[in-house]
């Protein structure tokens, strides 16, 4: 039994075999990385620049697109270097890091769409409590506790896993570093002990996904209700973008996670792992923004201004 101590690397699942194609893949990843970094900025900049966005819905979505931005750092650049270099090498430290962040990040999200999910129930539900229920202590409170609930999981699961023995070698079967493929590696019987840490993780976003169905059958109830229209479209156009999104996010990540190995395969794993890790921080500004009118206000007041100040910078410089 060779111990973890005696890895100092992992190997990484490689793409594609051909110079040219990794080099495609390289540019793709660049495409969605910068796309997702750009459409993040922007409600990061929209949201502190605007103050009719300063209220509890915009404040946690601030804080959605802080997640995102760091989820998809954690695995695209990595992905990116191992593709232009030609190597799938990633260091014992590097690997641990990205399991402990992607964890972070991934159990931050999910209890803050679980908050989205009670801001919009208040808001629709019991309006006139809106001000009281969620003020700025309360909304700073659920936000820290929203991080602070993915940095326990965090270090609970890295600590975890990566004391544990390993087995069958050093190569992990995705393009990062995933706690399904690393327990691959270790003895049976010792990755036992993490298999019930996840299921215990995974019991927990079983309870919040409770939360959000209960959530939102009482907003739909509630916006059926109103005579309306243009009120009941308001309502849908905040509450079906974020319900999309913990769809795509719960669905990916439990299959993830918790599929059974009798129908694991790489190309499988591969587009489930994309799916939950990628996609959703790089599409949640376009979800967000696509049907909120008062976002897309904001980003145009943004672009607007920016377009001015290097107008007036320009002008400057040449005068």
């Amino acid at each position: 039994m060779s111990n973890v101590s005696s890895v100092s690397e992992f190997l990484l699942l490689a793409f594609v075999d051909t110079r040219e194609l990794q080099l495609l893949h390289f540019a793709l990843f660049l495409g969605i990385y910068l796309a997702a970094l750009l459409g993040n900025g922007l409600i990061l900049s929209a949201v502190a620049c605007h103050h009719r966005l300063h209220t509890p819905m915009y404040f946690f979505l601030l804080n959605l697109a802080l997640l995102d931005m760091g989820c998809i750092s954690t695995t695209l650049p990595k992905a990116m270097a191992n593709a232009l270099w030609d190597t799938r090498a990633i260091s014992y430290q590097g690997c641990a890091a990205q399991v402990f962040f992607l964890f972070f990040l991934v159990g931050a999200e999910y209890f803050l769409l679980t908050v989205m999910a009670y801001d919009r129930y208040i808001a629709i539900c019991k309006p006139l409590h809106y001000g009281s229920l969620l003020g700025s202590r309360a909304c700073a409170t659920m936000v820290a506790a929203a991080w602070g609930n993915g940095f326990l999981i965090a270090v609970l699961h890295t600590a975890n896993t990566f004391s544990l023995p390993l087995c069958h070698g050093n190569a992990v079967d995705q393009f990062f570093c995933e706690i399904p493929h690393i327990l691959k590696l270790s003895c049976s019987d010792a990755c036992l002990r993490e298999v019930r840490f996840l299921l215990v993780s995974a019991f927990l976003g079983v309870v919040f996904f409770v939360f959000i169905v209960v959530s939102y059958v009482e907003i739909f109830r509630a916006v059926l209700r109103m005579p309306s229209e243009h009120g009941r479209h308001k309502a849908f156009s905040t509450c079906l973008p974020h319900l999309a999104v913990v769809s795509l996010y719960l669905s990916t990540a439990t299959f993830a996670y918790l599929k059974p190995p009798s129908i694991s395969s790489s190309s499988l794993d591969l587009v489930v792992s994309f799916l939950y890790s990628v996609v959703p921080p790089a599409v949640n500004p376009l979800i967000y923004s696509m049907r909120n009118k008062e976002l897309k206000e904001a980003l145009r007041m943004l672009s607007q201004y920016s377009v001015f100040q290097r107008g007036t910078h320009l002008f400057h410089l040449i005068f």
